[in-house]
């Protein structure tokens, strides 16, 4: 049995390596076919390998993800062509950071869809290694679910089909290929995938430029602006806002839309404006019901949330600092008056109504500790993908029970592919906050549970569920459902 120190610290032995070679990620002492990466840390170390950038704080303006436009628009379908690369980034000023990118950027370049009216994407896979993509809160046919085992070789292309058959919402797509994702994430695989729809759009929430993507991330750095990913998590102390750090971001005195993305493998944001209100108006799933006023978001790794900030509140003048907890993230300077024809109506949109559940079922998320090194496990088994682990009738719903069955304080994100769901419960008691709405993902924190419902209506085939925290679904924290008629 290993002791406590080598429970919170696995690969400790390759924590000192920096930037390893795009074209070898694999960790060192990894063999081929091996079901886990070594050089994974599932718990907490005290001490690091990088250094702390010496960033002046909000000198930098906060880039906007550019939206790709359309290759081709014809017949009813939208065509974008993207590239999956090796790029740099000047995330420290001065200095290139490389990076694994779709399309050249390190976050990369925004989808903007519509309800209704597919899309098709190319990716060419430019890398010397194997990679994929998931639409993280599509909808969509297994075949272009970027299914952990189905990936693209280098050199290769896959036309993925987004046939966008669901309500508005902030997605993001980012790599999944098995053993792989959390290292390609962390060095830049990931971008938003907004979906619009008409019923949104009468509601005038703030749109056009006041409509703002913001990927927030945690990194950590070497002394010559490179990404380490083989270090714990803990020492990611970089907080990241659209690739820059602490920048500021000119507002003028009116009502922005703010689509706000956890990207980070491994963190939880406790974000705040100062006490100020802030409105929540979306979650993974799009509109919540009514908007939800707070001056404190939650938001775990791959959750997003939306919020309205009203700048017309402040002066001409004012500076606001959305922070992580007491770390300042991000400074919203308000430069300029402006006309506001904006609304925050007090309804948005009603939660779909859900059919009685036909089967309930229990999924456990925990690590085996016995071995040499961890193994991710759901319901005591890690990720086989010749296994079904749950059979599912088409058109049902189901109640599940997801719980964090480790005893050594780790936390996990939930992540279910295909379809959204609700939070019905928390640790028996009703969810928080942070629950509202249709979900994608939820936290789990230490000894949680929470009990969701969803409805696998729109395809069949195989999918996965899984730990997000990426590290821990990349060593076998991850389950096979298959829909079928």
């Amino acid at each position: 049995m290993l002791n406590r120190r080598r429970l919170l610290a696995l690969g400790a032995t390759v924590g000192g390596a920096l930037v390893l070679p795009f074209t070898k990620l694999t960790p060192v002492g990894a063999k081929e076919g091996e079901p886990l990466h070594k050089g994974y840390h599932i718990g907490r170390r005290t001490a690091g390998t990088g250094v702390r950038p010496a960033v002046a704080a909000f000198t930098e303006q906060m880039p906007v993800p550019p939206v790709l436009q359309p290759a081709q628009s014809a017949t009813g379908v939208d065509v974008y062509k993207i590239a999956i690369q090796n790029s740099t980034a000047e995330i420290l000023p001065g200095l290139k950071t490389p990076v694994l990118s779709y399309g050249g950027s390190f976050v990369g370049p925004t989808i903007r869809a519509k309800t209704g009216r597919p899309v098709k994407i190319m990716y060419v896979n430019q890398l010397g290694e194997p990679a994929n993509v998931h639409l993280h809160g599509g909808h969509v046919p297994a075949v272009s679910d970027g299914h952990p085992m189905d990936v693209i070789q280098p050199g290769q292309a896959r036309v993925y089909d987004y046939p966008n058959n669901q309500q508005g919402a902030t997605l993001w797509y980012h790599d999944h290929s098995h053993h792989t994702e959390a290292e390609h994430v962390y060095r830049g695989l990931h971008g938003f995938y907004i979906i619009e729809d008409a019923a949104e759009k009468m509601l005038a929430l703030p749109t056009g430029q006041y409509d703002v993507p913001i990927m927030l991330r945690d990194s950590e750095f070497d002394k010559d602006g490179g990404l380490i990913f083989f270090d714990d998590p803990a020492n990611r102390t970089t907080i990241l806002a659209n690739g820059k750090i602490q920048p500021y971001f000119p507002v003028a005195a009116r009502k922005y839309r703010f689509r706000l993305l956890n990207a980070s493998n491994e963190h939880v944001f406790k974000l705040n404006l100062g006490g100020r209100e802030m409105v929540q108006i979306a979650s993974d799933g799009g509109l919540l019901p009514a908007p939800a006023p707070l001056t404190e978001l939650v938001l775990a790794s791959a959750e997003r949330a939306e919020i309205v900030v009203d700048f017309a509140r402040y002066p001409i003048g004012t500076q606001l600092v959305l922070s992580n907890g007491a770390d300042p993230v991000l400074r919203f300077d308000v430069v300029r008056p402006a006309l506001d024809l904006s609304r925050l109506p007090s309804t948005l949109r009603p939660l779909p109504a859900f059919t009685t559940a036909a089967v309930e079922r229990d999924v456990a998320m925990s690590f085996d500790l016995t071995g040499t090194d961890p193994i991710g496990l759901v319901n005591g088994r890690p990720y086989d993908p010749n296994r079904i682990d749950f059979q599912i009738k088409q058109g049902t719903t189901e109640i599940w029970n997801v719980s964090n069955a480790d005893t050594i304080g780790i936390d996990h994100t939930f992540h279910m592919h295909m379809t959204h769901f609700q939070v019905l419960e928390r640790n028996g008691g009703k969810p928080l906050p942070q629950d509202a709405g249709l979900k994608d993902t939820v936290h789990v924190p230490p000894d949680g549970k929470v009990r969701i419902q969803a409805t696998f209506a729109d395809y069949t085939g195989k999918y996965v569920y899984h730990c997000h925290y990426l590290e821990h679904s990349s060593i076998g924290m991850m389950g096979q459902m298959e829909i079928v008629t």
